[in-house]
């Protein structure tokens, strides 16, 4: 069986050993670099499953390797774990707005980020849910294909990540349904997810951003969660 690659991108020598350490303990193959130029160079050149990025880095910092990652079609699909300080909280969110999958708070403890890197894997390998055999799902101009991993808008292509495709899938399968945020997790990364709803929050508002008037589909309910519009209307 094929390990799965992990790209360690952090500039404090100590802790990416530690963490090589013990995804290696976890069967992973695992590739490091010290600065954000030397870790956009061996994700383009190895083409990891999975990439963890410093949000503090010398030279390219954290922010931009993700921009770039996910503007290159050969990364963009590629989740992206970052880790950031106690303090820079409100760049990770931005991070997330990028195209970042989820973040991880320094400290922080090997258990958890090995979990959020199992569960970050699992969810970019489902790409269609268990028992869920719909390939293309539609919406008015809205074409989400499930084999081709890719979504149209009115026949222009438009870039997610994963986790932004599957929660769009989601919606749209279920439209007219409303979920709460945790049900909305557990749909889309499975029940041991460790993610905090504030990403829920995130995701959305980068969906409703990248599908543009078609955003106003995805409802707000209010103490609740969020809903697609069952039918497609012109927006409000």
């Amino acid at each position: 069986m094929k390990k799965s690659r992990i790209l360690v991108v952090d500039d404090e020598p100590d802790l990416v050993e530690l963490v090589r350490h013990h995804l290696a303990r976890e069967h992973y193959d695992v590739v490091t670099a010290g600065d954000g130029e030397t870790g956009l160079a061996e994700a383009r050149r190895r083409l990891p499953d999975l990439v963890v990025l410093d949000l503090m880095l010398p030279g390219i910092d954290g922010l931009e390797v993700c921009r770039r990652l996910r503007s290159d079609p050969r990364t963009t699909h590629i989740p992206i774990v970052m880790l950031t300080a106690k303090g820079e909280e409100s760049d990770a969110v931005i991070g997330l707005a990028q195209g970042a999958d989820d973040y991880v708070r320094k400290p922080f403890g090997m258990k958890e980020l090995v979990a959020r890197i199992a569960t970050r894997l699992r969810a970019a390998d489902a790409r269609t849910p268990a028992g869920d055999t719909q390939k293309v799902a539609r919406f008015g101009e809205l074409v989400i294909d499930s084999v081709k991993h890719e979504v149209l808008l009115e026949g222009n292509p438009i870039k997610l990540t994963v986790t932004e495709f599957k929660l769009l899938r989601h919606l749209v399968l279920n439209r007219g349904r409303a979920f709460t945020r945790n049900e909305l997790l557990n749909a889309v990364l499975g029940q041991d997810a460790y993610i905090i709803d504030r990403n829920v929050d995130v995701h959305v508002a980068t969906l409703r951003k990248k599908l543009g008037e078609y955003g106003a589909h995805i409802l707000t309910i209010r103490g609740l969660g969020y809903k697609f519009r069952e039918t497609p209307t012109s927006p409000d």
